[in-house]
């Protein structure tokens, strides 16, 4: 089913809640709004969040937990938002967060659109085929703490009934036709559009929002971000065999935000970039036949509920041609390791270091490895602590 370009543009007044769900374009269009927050306003339209992405906003507005070791999202969070969207009065305003699609219950929902304006809401959902999303939600898993192989991932979310381990959220997130639905309960079908995106048409979403938004062409421009790249094969292995270490030897989740995800992977993936020769991540024949399946029942499900759709719905059920090569053993390049590491030595530096009395000396070599790993995430915890 495909759908003609949107060609009048949604209410003057409106206010339009981007909900993602995750890996469907969400950081790019997060990116390209906030860098032309300040030449929307001439155009009618405002971006009333204080950040790119009110990810601490959208978690308490739903209820949800932060990320592995970040701070809990508190009502303030939720509250400063909804407080900027009333300061647009009259306005077009849009606000853009994946972790909206997170709220489970239509109570949640319907107190969400509430407080955003209630009839002013109209609800915007993008969506990606599965079989390219299974892969970049996995490696982010993983960037959360996860310490499952990907073969064993996908036999628990699309054979191991009833799907939901080891990550719940997989399916509530991306069983995009119950998304559809829990939203238009909420707003009826005459406020929700559906996009489909198309990968072969990379600003197509861009122009989507100008169109939706009334705002001239090309005035939403892509933002280079290279913290948001998806991690390599070989990146995901490495930082999955560590999960398992960091867990075995009981290490606090606060140690895992500020010195793996937020030190080691952020400094990775700002400093190096993946070459023609990594690895990607591979979705098996079976997996990606059965997202087509299940992309082909959400895509028929969808059309069913009326909402607006930009886009071909027959890209949901795509599957992609298998590849004639055989992929290569994952190996992580030692720059890519060094950047790694220093990323978590810089995280430790910036704390600040209160010199104690000596302790008596014990060499390296006297130490398991293990203990050395616990000694030193609770050295690195106690410095945080003190910040």
């Amino acid at each position: 089913m495909e759908t003609d370009c949107i060609k009048e543009a949604l209410p003057s007044g409106t206010r339009l809640l981007h909900i993602g769900p995750h890996k469907t374009g969400t950081t790019a269009i997060q990116g390209a709004l906030f860098a032309a927050k300040d030449a929307m306003p001439e155009h009618g339209v405002d971006f009333p969040a204080h950040s790119r992405h009110p990810m601490e906003a959208a978690l308490a507005a739903c209820a949800r937990p932060a990320m592995m070791g970040d701070t809990a999202p508190t009502d303030k969070h939720w509250t400063r938002l909804l407080d900027a969207v009333r300061a647009t009065g009259d306005r077009t305003s849009v606000i853009s967060s994946e972790f909206f699609a997170d709220a489970e219950d239509d109570e949640t929902i319907a107190r969400i659109v509430q407080q955003l304006g209630g009839e002013r809401v109209h609800i915007l959902i993008t969506l990606r085929p599965l079989a390219k999303i299974m892969p970049s939600q996995w490696q982010q898993y993983v960037q959360n703490g996860l310490r499952m192989g990907y073969d064993n991932w996908l036999e628990h979310m699309l054979r191991k009934a009833p799907y939901e381990q080891p990550n719940p959220s997989f399916w509530r997130r991306h069983r995009h036709d119950r998304l559809v639905e829990r939203w238009t309960r909420a707003v009826g079908p005459e406020r929700v559009t559906v996009v489909v995106v198309d990968d072969g048409d990379r600003d197509g979403l861009l122009r989507t929002f100008e169109a939706l938004l009334g705002l001239p062409a090309n005035l939403l421009r892509p933002v280079p971000d290279a913290a948001n790249r998806s991690l390599t094969l070989a990146e995901t292995e490495m930082l999955r065999k560590l999960n398992v270490e960091f867990r075995g030897n009981g290490l606090p989740d606060e140690l895992y935000s500020k010195l793996v995800r937020n030190g080691a992977v952020m400094h990775m993936k700002n400093s190096c970039s993946p070459t023609p020769q990594d690895v990607k991540i591979t979705t098996p024949r079976w997996a990606v036949e059965a997202a087509g399946s299940i992309g082909a029942e959400m895509a028929g499900t969808i059309a069913a509920t009326g909402v607006r759709i930009v886009g071909d719905t027959a890209l949901l059920s795509a599957v992609p041609k298998a590849s004639e090569q055989v992929p290569e053993a994952p190996r992580i390049a030692p720059e890519v390791a060094a950047q790694a590491l220093y990323g978590a030595l810089a995280a430790v530096a910036a704390a600040p270091v209160r010199h104690t009395a000596p302790a008596k000396a014990r060499t390296v070599h006297q130490t398991s490895s293990k203990e050395l790993v616990r000694v030193l995430g609770h050295r690195c915890l106690k410095k945080l602590r003190r910040r």
